[in-house]
């Protein structure tokens, strides 16, 4: 049964596509997130499961300037990704986003949407991230060579040093 190939419906993608695109968010480095977003959308726009509507200004300027983002329709779902230089010349600009509307929300977990878009991208699943390290490695205060812990008393000649 893990052999078997199953196709997801554009519906299913979209989905997958909402539930990742929210995570990324979120999440502390989003750049693998964003990259199977745009990837997916790239490959349903190619198939033409997806389509361009047209442009929008950023809701979040760049260095200070104002940019565009691509606004793209997946099932009724609507998504933005960067756009390619012709699309400045083929669409619209629709002017700044619509804030009022939002997308229907799904419920799909985040593992469940990266297996949809990982197999319609017949991409390697991504173990990486099982256990995610997102607390930094500290020293504990009782490796440090001039730390004794309360009620021990070490003298200098006594103590680690380190070389």
């Amino acid at each position: 049964m893990k052999n078997e190939v199953k196709h997801s419906s554009t519906q299913e993608i979209a989905e997958a596509l909402y539930v990742v695109n929210r995570h990324a968010k979120t999440a502390p480095d989003p750049r693998h997130l964003y990259t199977l977003k745009k990837k997916a959308i790239q490959q349903l726009i190619t198939q033409k499961q997806a389509k361009k509507i047209g442009l929008h200004y950023s809701d979040h300027p760049k260095y200070s300037h104002q940019h565009s983002t691509l606004l793209v329709q997946v099932a009724n779902y609507y998504f933005h990704i960067p756009p390619r230089k012709e699309d400045f010349q083929a669409l619209k600009h629709l002017g700044n986003i619509d804030q009022s509307y939002r997308n229907p929300k799904p419920s799909l977990s985040l593992t469940r949407a990266k297996k949809v878009l990982y197999r319609y991208l017949n991409w390697e699943e991504d173990y990486s991230d099982k256990e995610p390290n997102y607390k930094k490695q500290t020293k504990s205060p009782y490796r440090n060579p001039h730390y004794a812990p309360w009620g021990q008393l070490v003298s200098w000649n006594q103590k680690d040093r380190r070389r």
